[in-house]
């Protein structure tokens, strides 16, 4: 009989495998993980316990061991700095491993009766991207391509046509990206800025969460994401895009490198769609939308959020 680890490796990355996973990290924690519910199976897996005011988020293998202790290096950086961000539960190991799944805890941000704004996130962006790192907190240089390659080798159920497109697809914009000058100076970068990386608790207050992809860089890299999303999707109105301009003072747009980025994010969100095809037909026909348009730099990019 294979071992709960091998059971899990075997099966993917799936919502009843990541339950597994939780329960199984909560006993060794200590914590009650009866009526635990899922909130998000994406990247990682995200539960909120019902015994507990605690987030458990398990991500998808040892690969992602080293973006997990930064996570929790980053929490507790931007803790002891008053900056408004999720927090680690500290009197618990972090992280644990547990069926190859490396797991966190977190305090529960109890959400607000409001949405995040993108002046609040262009706002937070400004705030950290003046920030400066403490002695003995190693960040890494921004990974353009992050866990892309990752994910086109080892996604099942996608055409074999489709993977060999998304490996040229990949190498022609690390060609692009290398030929590219930055003339900003580096500092603390989140690394997947966009507005669903905001919480609102309940007293109001905006609150930076996700810390894996943190690294010490541009920080275009995370002007990147909004700008995409407007220029390419139209996920916002004029109105939110002016607002996260005006809040941090640039619009992207503007730089002559813009193209190059926005192809690049654009290739992260159908990779990082991808994963989860066999979640649903909503999915699939979705990462089906999107890989048609990446074929076709000219046709417009009709994604729904996912």
């Amino acid at each position: 009989m294979p071992s709960d680890a091998a059971r899990e490796t075997e099966e993917g990355f799936t919502s009843e495998g990541a339950a597994r996973v939780m329960a199984a990290a909560c006993r060794s924690a200590g914590l009650d993980s009866g009526g635990a519910r899922l909130i998000r199976l994406g990247e990682n897996a995200l539960f909120r316990l019902a015994a507990h005011p605690v987030i458990v988020r398990i991500a998808r293998s040892t690969d992602y061991l080293p973006s997990v202790r930064r996570e929790v290096a980053v929490s507790r950086w931007l803790a002891e700095e008053g900056f408004p961000a999720a927090r680690t539960v500290d009197d618990l190991e972090q992280p644990v491993v547990v069926a190859g799944r490396p797991v966190t805890f977190w305090h529960l941000v109890e959400e607000g009766d409001r949405k995040p704004t993108y002046g609040e996130l262009g706002g937070l962006l400004r705030d950290l991207h003046a920030m400066r790192l403490p002695a003995g907190l190693e960040l890494p240089a921004y990974d353009a391509f992050g866990r892309t390659d990752l994910r086109v080798e080892k996604a099942t159920g996608i055409p074999e046509d489709d993977r060999e497109f998304l490996r040229k697809r990949g190498r022609e914009l690390r060609d692009r990206l290398a030929e590219l000058h930055f003339d900003s100076p580096r500092g603390p970068v989140h690394g997947d800025a966009h507005v669903q990386n905001l919480m609102v608790d309940s007293g109001g207050r905006a609150l930076l969460i996700d810390f894996e992809g943190f690294s010490h860089d541009h920080p275009e890299w995370d002007l990147m994401v909004t700008a995409t999303e407007h220029h390419s999707l139209g996920w916002q109105t004029a109105e939110q895009y002016a607002a996260f301009v005006g809040a941090y003072g640039r619009d992207l747009r503007d730089w002559e490198g813009f193209p190059v980025l926005r192809g690049i994010q654009e290739f992260h969100m159908t990779t990082w769609l991808m994963q989860n095809i066999a979640e649903g037909p909503a999915v699939a026909e979705e990462y089906a939308r999107r890989i048609a348009s990446l074929r076709d730099d000219d046709a417009p990019r009709n994604w729904q959020p996912g």
